[in-house]
């Protein structure tokens, strides 16, 4: 469901984009800002592990230095049929982890000090299956496409708010064009629409990560117990985290702040859980 879902916001992106491309830039608008976004958003996708894992200041373990974290992701990894992925573990306090990589092959699974610390040994396999389950998704090549549209759709709308001011409308009804009016309203509404969008994909993913790491971890409930956990130190303990990188946590590090629904990057935690302690893993 969450997957067929996830298509049908991509296609909801898609058509966004070229609805706004016909309006205002026509086909040549379209495809010049498809490119510009591809482009800004390709150095992301590609060096986006390094990326993260400098910005906070993971450090790579090896077996011999964390063999119990490093046994459960290797045994976790087998169970998911993929490559043994780079461990990390971020000096943070606050309990959180991610997983990054441009496929199965360059993959990284990232915990903090502070999930460590917490969570018993069911709670920490749910954990590292969620994230292996992004991996096996493809997950972050699903974001960059998604971010890649919206980028589009934003710089078109920022075309259109330029074309506005200045008087650029050229184009009349009869060549798809709306007028000065319909510029203003495309440039606000767009944008907004588009964020949205690209927001609900995000929250799909992390209900297909919830239930892929509770197959893979067999423990429905152990997940479940460790989101509660980390939503509760989330609050008490909060993360300086960069606002880019928020969807990439398990739970968003940003809680602590006012977010409307339709702009949050993962559902409501009392539904994740929910959902978990309602699986029947056979």
């Amino acid at each position: 469901m969450n997957s067929f879902r996830t298509a049908l916001l991509l296609g909801a992106l898609t058509g966004l984009l070229m609805l706004i491309g016909g309006y205002f830039g026509g086909r040549g608008g379209v495809v010049l800002a498809f490119v510009f976004a591809m482009v800004m958003n390709f150095g992301s996708y590609w060096f986006s592990d390094k990326i993260v894992l400098r910005m906070y200041r993971a450090q790579e373990v090896t077996e011999a230095q964390a063999p119990d974290l490093y046994h459960l992701v290797k045994n976790l990894a087998l169970k998911a049929s993929l490559p043994m992925p780079k461990v990390y573990i971020i000096p943070e306090d606050t309990p959180n982890a991610f997983a990054t990589g441009r496929n199965e092959q360059h993959a990284v699974v990232a915990v903090t000090e502070g999930i460590l610390r917490i969570l018993n040994q069911d709670e920490l396999e749910g954990v590292l299956a969620h994230e292996l389950t992004h991996i096996k998704n493809r997950d972050i090549l699903i974001g960059s496409i998604a971010a890649t549209l919206a980028g589009a759709i934003v710089m078109l709308a920022n075309m259109a708010q330029w074309a506005a001011i200045f008087g650029g409308v050229s184009r009349d009804d009869d060549e798809g064009g709306g007028g000065i009016v319909g510029l203003i309203l495309m440039a606000i509404l767009a944008p907004i629409a588009a964020t949205i969008i690209q927001m609900a994909i995000s929250r799909s993913r992390e209900y297909l990560a919830d239930d892929g790491g509770a197959k893979v971890s067999g423990k429905p409930y152990g997940l479940a117990g460790a989101l509660e956990k980390l939503s509760r130190a989330s609050q008490t303990v909060p993360m300086d985290a960069n606002p880019s990188t928020a969807h990439m946590f398990i739970v968003n590090p940003l809680t602590g702040r006012s977010l409307m629904s339709l702009f949050s990057t993962h559902p409501p935690i009392e539904e994740r859980i929910a959902r978990l302690r309602s699986m029947r893993i056979s």
